[in-house]
Formats: C-alpha cells, sequence, structure tokens
C-alpha cells in the first residue's frame, strides 16, 4: 500500500467534474447486464467497486466494451449463464448484496466472494430475505462466501430491520424476477437510485407511502444513459472549502439526488455559502451545478447528525467527523453503528487518526461528539486499508500546522482514483 504526504494549504480555488456516482454505476452495470439491447454509459465510475460489478456481470454473460467516451453493456435478456468460477466482488458490499438479489431467480449455482476486508463484513441482512423468497442461499459464519442456488422465487412483504439501501436494492431485484408483487418498507428512507433506475430500464415500481411494490416477471430494456458525479466524492471538497476562508469551488454535474443531499444542508450549516444553478433531470435522477464559498458559521452549539439524519448521510460522516475539529461548534454524531462494519471500523479509525493530530474528542459505541476551535498538528494516519478514511483525515491535513503522512492511501482508488491529483490542483500549499 502506497502513502501519500500532504501539506497544509493556502487555499482551495478551482472546478471539478466528478467521476461518475458509485452507488448508480453499480445499479446501472447490473440492470445493464440483465436487460435485452446494448446500453450506453457515459460517465460511469472510474472506482474499483463499481468496476467489481462489470466483472462479475461480465462473467454472468453480459459483454461489456469500453470505448473513448462511454461503456457498451450488451445484457443477457434476462437470462444469466453459470459462470466458470466464483464471482470476486472485491471489495464491494454493494456488488456482493445487490447481485445476490439479481442472481436469485436464474438457475444455477453461484459463489460470491471478495478480498478480505469484504469476507468480514455481515451478510445475513441480505440472506434473510432473500431465503424468505425461497431462496437457496448459505453464508460463511455470517459472512462471505456466499453461496447461491438459484430458482422460481415467490414475493414477500419485507419490513426492513436496519436502513440499508443495498439490503433494499436486493430485495427489489429479486422481486423483479419473483412470482407475485414484492413489497418493502423503510422506518428510514434510504437512497432511492434503485427505484429510479428500475424504471429507467422499464420496470414497473410504485411507492405508497413509505412501502414500494414491485411486480415480478417483468423484462428490462437496454438505456442510454450519463451518469451525475458522485456526491460523496465531492463531499471531501465541499468539507474542505469550509477550511479556508476564501474557496471557491464550482462542481459541475453533480448528481443531487434528494435522498443523498443532506450533505449540501449540512456544509451550509457549517458555514458554506451554496448556489445550486443548471439543474436538470435524467433518468429521475436530478443534476447541476454548485459553487460552494466558505462562510462565517452561525452555529452556537454542536451541529447534531443523528436519526435519518444519520442514515442519509452514512457514507460522509468520516469526512465531517475529520474537518469537526475546524468547526466552530463541532459535531455530535449518534445511531451510526454501521460505521463499525463498514471497509473498516470508521468510528475506531476516525478516532485513532483523530488522536494522531491532536485532536479531542468522546467516542461511543454509535457515534462521536467532537468540538470545534480545535488547533490540529500534523501526524501519521491510518487509513485502515479503507478509501473513506483516507481521504478524510486528506482533507483533515490541509487545515494542519505541519505535514501528515496517510499511510495506505491508495485506498482511494476503490471510489475515487483521481482524488489526491484533484486535491492537489485545488489546494496549493
Amino acid at each position: 500500500m502506497s502513502n501519500q504526504v500532504i501539506r497544509p494549504a493556502r487555499t482551495l480555488q478551482g472546478s471539478l467534474v466528478l467521476p461518475g456516482d458509485k452507488s448508480i454505476s453499480h445499479r446501472y452495470a447490473m440492470l445493464a447486464g440483465l436487460a435485452e439491447g446494448t446500453s450506453r454509459l457515459s460517465n460511469f465510475s472510474t472506482g474499483a467497486d463499481p468496476h467489481s460489478s462489470l466483472a462479475c456481470m461480465s462473467a454472468l454473460g453480459a459483454t461489456v466494451q469500453s470505448t473513448p467516451t462511454h461503456l457498451e453493456i450488451t445484457g443477457t435478456a434476462g437470462r444469466l449463464r453459470q459462470p466458470a468460477e466464483p464471482l470476486d466482488c472485491g471489495n464491494s458490499g454493494s456488488t456482493m448484496r445487490m447481485l445476490s438479489g439479481l442472481l436469485a431467480a436464474h438457475p444455477h449455482s453461484f459463489t460470491l466472494t471478495g478480498d478480505a476486508s469484504l469476507t468480514l463484513r455481515p451478510m445475513e441482512r441480505v440472506r434473510k430475505p432473500l431465503a424468505a423468497m425461497g431462496l437457496n442461499i448459505t453464508l460463511t459464519d455470517g459472512h462471505a462466501p456466499i453461496r447461491i442456488h438459484g430458482g422460481p422465487l415467490t414475493a414477500i412483504d419485507f419490513e426492513t430491520p436496519i436502513p440499508s439501501a443495498q439490503v433494499k436494492t436486493a430485495v427489489l431485484f429479486a422481486g423483479l424476477q419473483a412470482e407475485g408483487i414484492t413489497s418493502l418498507s423503510e422506518s428510514i428512507r434510504t437512497r432511492d437510485h434503485s427505484e429510479h433506475a428500475l424504471r429507467a430500464f422499464g420496470a414497473t415500481l410504485t411507492r405508497q407511502g413509505d412501502r414500494l411494490f414491485i411486480p415480478g416477471g417483468q423484462a428490462l430494456k437496454a438505456i442510454d444513459a450519463t451518469v451525475p458525479g458522485d456526491l460523496s466524492s465531492a463531499a471531501f471538497f465541499l468539507c474542505a472549502a469550509l477550511l479556508f476562508p476564501d474557496a471557491n469551488l464550482i462542481l459541475d454535474s453533480l448528481g443531487l439526488n434528494p435522498t443523498r443531499s443532506a450533505l449540501l444542508d449540512v456544509v451550509a450549516a457549517l458555514g458554506a455559502k451554496i448556489r445550486i444553478l443548471n439543474v436538470e433531470e435524467q433518468h429521475g435522477e436530478l443534476i447541476g451545478t454548485v459553487q460552494i464559498n466558505a462562510a462565517p458559521s452561525t452555529l452556537t452549539s454542536p451541529l447534531k447528525i443523528e436519526g435519518a439524519f444519520t442514515a442519509q448521510l452514512i457514507d460522509e460522516l468520516p469526512v465531517l467527523a475529520a474537518v469537526a475539529p475546524y468547526t466552530r461548534s463541532g459535531i455530535s454524531i449518534r445511531d451510526a453503528q454501521e460505521l463499525r462494519v463498514k471497509e473498516s471500523d470508521r468510528i475506531a479509525l476516525v478516532a485513532k487518526n483523530l488522536t494522531a493530530m491532536g485532536a479531542t474528542y468522546t467516542e461511543y459505541d454509535d457515534g462521536l461528539d467532537i468540538p470545534g476551535g480545535q488547533n490540529l498538528h500534523g501526524g501519521i494516519i491510518d487509513s485502515g486499508s479503507d478509501h473513506r478514511i483516507a481521504m478524510a483525515f486528506a482533507i483533515a491535513a490541509l487545515r494542519a500546522s505541519s505535514e501528515t503522512l496517510i499511510e495506505g492511501a491508495d485506498a482511494a482508488k476503490i471510489s475515487f482514483p483521481e482524488f489526491f491529483e484533484h486535491l492537489e490542483m485545488m489546494c496549493p500549499a
């Protein structure tokens, strides 16, 4: 694993177009591989995780070709083939959980595996609803490898026990191919990229209150689409803008899905002045240009992130925690137990790295209290091979009093290979 030195920066200035949204890229890759015809996808994510999904779909019979401007995915018209080898999901929990639902109705045997980190993450949450639909699915001590013997499925009515867009997607993908109408409800609404993607590929899907309904036996048709810029990748630069009084950042063609845009509300509350321009809709997803400048925060007490707010911000919490010491009043994070079972224990790693930079905080089972108004020094950061930890503390390092070493910095390639190149360009030392 490579290391990266980050030196304190003077400012943040410039314009960026972010790589395609990772969540949307996963879903488009899978549905395009299942659909009839050839889908053409522009601005597909450059991260390693969505390319794990592409590789799995190729192993299942889809044809994937890359051109200088887009990806072409010729689907299997609903007939996935028996793969010659186990399906390698790499580091991607999204690939493993969502693909389990996509595979469930197909009369073959599948083994899903991944790297050391992925084989430690909990998979019972996706096994239970799929088994209730009639799938023969087994885990290894609650984890991957996952073994699936596909076949006919029966619709279920499912109440999601924890907020999880991945589990929701697995159930919807299975329900698409089941007998009957599958319904699913969420006590806390998660990101709705799957709903938009399914409709884009021609599926019928309805919502009544907090419950989704998807009839089985539906066929999908190929689409042409441009993947919006990834808001979770943009989060690092949005938070960096909070650190410099003269910051001026423009993000073009950025995804502004309302189930993801809570981040913009948080950044504004922490002192950013945000303008949103040129908004349009493509396949149900909102895309626009965001301009952000730093402004004095008006908060007089810590910003509280809890409940549904936490679920909406789950991927952005590490970088918010990393910049919290520099904010005026600090940040309090609760109901974030899910961070304990991501690519790493993100709460523990955030705490460890805040200590390395001289910050004070209080750690809880489900979050952190991080006071504002602190001055941090450089330190040695343990990324834990976690892409979001590596990038989060690279942002914190921009305002430290001395240089910082990020160990395992190339973990950023999982979601944002261009991150350090963009950071150097936008934040001169």
